[in-house]
């Protein structure tokens, strides 16, 4: 059976239970289920809210194609991405991926490279507005992202 990931970009929460109980209810082929839910740090309490802008449609297309990648890479029975937008306040959600599979290696390791490529590839900006009421301003790159993505090179 052919897994079609569930890809969304949206503004409102998410609740990481029901998606997780979407991939697997009523399901026996399911043996290991990996989430991870990314939240908004407050930055040692110096931020009052990460801004996430999207270039629409090519946001939702990339991250598509990074979850066909991973479905092609792992024996997968389903895989969900959400990644919101707009004004987060610390503490709340940003990114959900979950990574069903019949046995937990393929789970863990679809969800990291799954991570590993939202932070790379993904056409997100975030922007930084501080509790001290400076200027706002974009987040650069990590290059630990980036060095995280190359170990994938081989799969």
């Amino acid at each position: 059976m052919a897994v079609e990931p569930t890809v969304k970009v949206q503004r409102e929460d998410f609740d990481a239970t029901e998606e997780a109980s979407r991939l697997t209810s009523g399901r026996k082929d399911v043996g290991a289920l990996v989430s991870f839910v990314g939240l908004c740090r407050d930055e040692a309490g110096t931020l009052n809210a990460l801004e996430l802008e999207h270039y629409p449609g090519m946001a939702e297309a990339e991250l598509g194609r990074i979850a066909s990648e991973a479905i092609e890479c792992w024996p997968l029975t389903g895989l969900t991405v959400i990644h919101r937008y707009g004004k987060i306040a610390p503490g709340k959600n940003i990114v959900l991926v979950i990574a069903a599979s019949a046995h937990r290696r393929a789970a863990f390791e679809a969800a990291d490279f799954l991570m590993d490529f939202l932070k790379t590839r993904a056409p997100f900006w975030k922007k930084e507005h501080l509790n001290s009421g400076k200027n706002s301003s974009w987040v650069d790159a990590r290059a630990d992202d980036e060095e995280d993505a190359t170990r994938w090179s081989n799969t």
